[in-house]
């Protein structure tokens, strides 16, 4: 990829502004489970529990008075039986926080770092939002200053697939929901989620699911890539 020469017109774009999730569309899960492997054994009991609390905080209508990581750790409270004071300040300390230096060792994508700039340099405006604190990742990743706006929807009170969180990025982006392209490698939560708050949705999934997803989610999707060479070239006209 050859930069924008200084003074040259930015090309032009088919949004003036996209938008990514971050795990599992900006690197591959696979390998953050790997390093993650023995944790996973040691406390598998807390990350059920945390797991089955995060899908019923997506289930809920409404933000409710009750602050998100309070009712997370309420929720996990009910399963496991212990104080969710206790559980809150665990969770902090080994998933908030424990993960984040994993991702020292994990690889982008290919050409994920080529094709932001791409879009930076052409003057599309770059968001991020990701149902996790993101900020130390994108540093560990080396993705830092390429961003706009960076948010994490538990900031919002509300987790991916609720609109309200995708609204509060657009706002924060200063751009129209219409005019951002989402781009997400979870068809459901990403895909959706953005598609409901008023945004185009791109699904970045792998070769093999590219090949055999059948038609109908095909066409659900405003465009699907395996490649991220595919979106830098749906994005720059």
């Amino acid at each position: 990829m050859e930069n924008r020469i200084p003074g040259e017109k930015a090309k032009k774009t088919r949004f003036p502004a996209a938008a990514f999730d971050l795990d599992g569309t900006l690197y591959p899960n696979w390998r953050f489970y790997l390093l993650l492997l023995p944790f996973i054994i040691k406390e598998q009991r807390h990350l059920r529990a945390f797991g089955k609390a995060r899908d019923r905080l997506r289930a809920e209508e409404g933000i409710g008075e009750v602050p998100l990581y309070e009712r997370q750790a309420r929720y996990m409270s009910e399963i496991l039986k212990a104080e969710p004071r206790l559980l809150e300040e665990k969770t902090e300390r080994l998933i908030y926080r424990g993960w984040e230096p994993l991702f020292k060792k994990v690889r982008l994508f290919p050409f994920v770092k080529e094709t932001l700039q791409a879009l930076k340099d052409s003057g599309v405006k770059l968001g991020l939002l990701s149902d996790f604190p993101p900020k130390t990742k994108l540093e560990y990743l080396g993705l830092s200053g390429l961003w706009d706006t960076i948010l994490c929807s538990e900031e919002t009170g509300r987790l991916k697939p609720d609109p309200l969180p995708f609204r509060e990025l657009a706002r924060s982006l200063g751009v129209a929901p219409e005019e951002i392209l989402y781009v997400g490698n979870s068809f459901s939560y990403d895909v959706l989620g953005s598609q409901r708050a008023g945004m185009k949705a791109a699904w970045m999934t792998s070769y093999r699911n590219f090949r055999k997803k059948p038609g109908r989610l095909r066409g659900e999707a405003d465009f699907i890539f395996y490649d991220y060479r595919q979106l830098r070239d749906y994005m720059l006209l």
